[in-house]
């Protein structure tokens, strides 16, 4: 059993395997094309005269740097007033950028590993994969520093290697089923997981290596530790279902800044969502257990002051709107009354691929639900369309949105801007870089068009969130904020402060229950927050 002490040290390992994973890609290409030397020779520049220099995106090319500011190795200062960001070496800037040609190997795999089967243990990769791990098991032949300093960033570095060379097998393992329970509880063999070939026995042989594994004779039993990373395999998943993104993020700065574009016919290309969809679920089990007592206490309301039902902006596969109408039917004054009070369930979705799925999944959970296309950017369309085709009023309905309003189509914002941003983040549309009271400006009238329909019973809302990488950097181990910044920068999503997020939110007359709020983890460090949103 371990001691809590030891499962902070793993979990600590687990968000540093999420740092390299997302940054590796992005710091090795900032090596490659010269910009961080350039960076110690001069000591700082503004961000818009290294992307003339070098020719970059400035968008993605502010991403990549402050990325690197949440790791500690340089130090970023915003002026948005001015809409100027300015990057500054310090004292770790040089051996930390000395060490970044460690990535090499691992971003050449991630390369690699793009041209087999997403869902196979191919051999060509993993060949490469069993020999990097050979060199990360010599520290790459480094002597670990004396000088604690210089240690703590070697230390960091192979944690970051660490995580490019197991993350994508556990995903891989967990959603192939090897850390099912029936894993977990007994020993097992090798070939008792259905795998074949010399590439799954070798992989045990580096969990094995790792600590995850006690073998004995042919027999594998997780270990304490290993449990501790099985039970949370899903941590991964997320960042690893960007990897597609990843592989090209010298292609994103430094080239055609459209390379992952795709017309709204065309599946996406980005991100494995079905990778993606795995990951959330098992990570925001937390996050759902706040929904769930916000749900039960509006819910438990007299009648007459509860939501007609409920609309997911954002379906998916249906999931949470099937688990939403289980909480109301078992724990829920409503639930007792649903042949007087039916409870009106919409689905909505951009993707109809998705819309296919959600329909097929409450089908077979028996649920009856309306399940239409809809555009987070576009609630009007929305609403008129429920309201003419079914007589449903979408004001008359509890919103519920899970991780989708930071992922909105960017449009320019109408009028004039006056307004200065207090946000640290760095936002991209298309390569270019955003003015970050441009993205608060945006965000304000986007919460503007759902005020009408939202006013009344509010918007339930889960959120994803970055962190000042000042901040950041003073606690590693403690967040996965550079994974989110990273990947969701270079994909053009808009991850605000939490602090900014409400601000903006009050400035639409939208305003949080205070009762009913949550932040993860409840810190200066949150990441995620859940809240209800009404007006006054």
């Amino acid at each position: 059993m371990l001691t809590k002490a030891e499962q902070s040290v793993l979990r600590a390992d687990l968000f540093k395997h999420l740092d390299g994973i997302a940054i590796a890609s992005g710091a090795y290409a900032l090596h490659e094309k010269g910009v961080l030397k350039y960076l110690l020779e001069e000591g700082s520049s503004e961000i818009n005269e290294l992307a003339e220099k070098f020719k970059a995106n400035e968008g993605y090319l502010n991403v990549a740097l402050r990325a690197l500011c949440s790791q500690g190795w340089l130090r970023q200062e915003v002026d948005n007033l001015n809409n100027r960001v300015y990057y500054y070496c310090n004292h770790a800037s040089s051996y930390a950028f000395s060490l970044i040609p460690l990535y090499k190997d691992v971003v050449e795999l991630m390369k690699l590993s793009g041209q087999f089967h997403r869902r196979k243990f191919e051999v060509v990769p993993f060949k490469k994969m069993k020999q990097i791990f050979e060199r990360f098991c010599s520290d790459y032949g480094m002597e670990l520093s004396s000088d604690s300093e210089k240690r703590g960033i070697q230390e960091q570095f192979l944690k970051h290697i660490e995580g490019h060379l197991i993350g994508p097998s556990v995903v891989l393992l967990g959603m192939n089923g090897m850390f099912h329970k029936y894993f977990m509880e007994a020993s097992f063999r090798a070939d008792e997981f259905h795998q074949q070939g010399e590439s799954f026995d070798a992989l045990l042989d580096v969990f094995l290596h790792l600590g995850w594994f006690a073998k004995k004779n042919k027999t594998f039993q997780f270990t304490d530790k290993g449990l501790f990373y099985a039970r949370r395999a899903s941590a991964y998943g997320v960042t690893v279902s960007y990897l597609p993104t990843l592989r090209l993020v010298d292609e994103l700065i430094f080239g055609d800044p459209d390379v992952l574009r795709v017309s709204d016919s065309e599946p996406e290309i980005h991100v494995d969502r079905e990778m993606n969809v795995w990951g959330s679920g098992g990570a925001h089990a937390s996050y759902f257990k706040k929904v769930d007592d916000i749900i039960i206490e509006l819910f438990n309301r007299p009648i007459a002051e509860q939501p007609k039902g409920v609309l997911d902006m954002g379906c998916g596969n249906g999931a949470f709107l099937i688990h939403i109408f289980e909480v109301i039917e078992q724990r829920t004054l409503r639930g007792r009354h649903l042949e007087e009070f039916p409870l009106l369930l919409v689905g909505a979705d951009f993707n109809e691929a998705a819309l296919k799925v959600t329909r097929a999944n409450l089908i077979k959970a028996d649920i009856w639900a309306k399940v239409v296309w809809g555009d987070i950017g576009r609630p009007d369309i929305l609403a008129n369309h429920l309201s003419d085709e079914y007589g449903i009023e979408l004001s008359q309905l509890l919103n519920v949105r899970t991780f989708l309003d930071h992922n909105r189509i960017w449009s320019q914002p109408e009028g004039n801007i006056n307004r200065s941003s207090s946000s640290t983040g760095a936002f991209a549309s298309r390569g270019v870089r955003l003015n970050n009271a441009a993205v608060e400006e945006n965000l304000l009238q986007h919460f503007n068009k759902w005020v009408p329909y939202i006013s009344n019973f509010g918007l339930l809302i889960i959120e994803l969130h970055t962190v000042d990488p000042e901040l950041v950097a003073s606690n590693l181990g403690k967040t996965a904020a550079t994974a989110y910044d990273a990947t969701h920068g270079y994909s053009d999503q808009y991850i605000v402060e939490p602090a900014v997020f409400l601000k903006i939110a009050e400035e639409a007359g939208l305003y949080p229950d205070a009762n009913l709020h949550a932040r993860f983890p409840d810190s200066d460090l949150a990441t995620v927050t859940v809240n209800l949103l009404k007006g006054k």
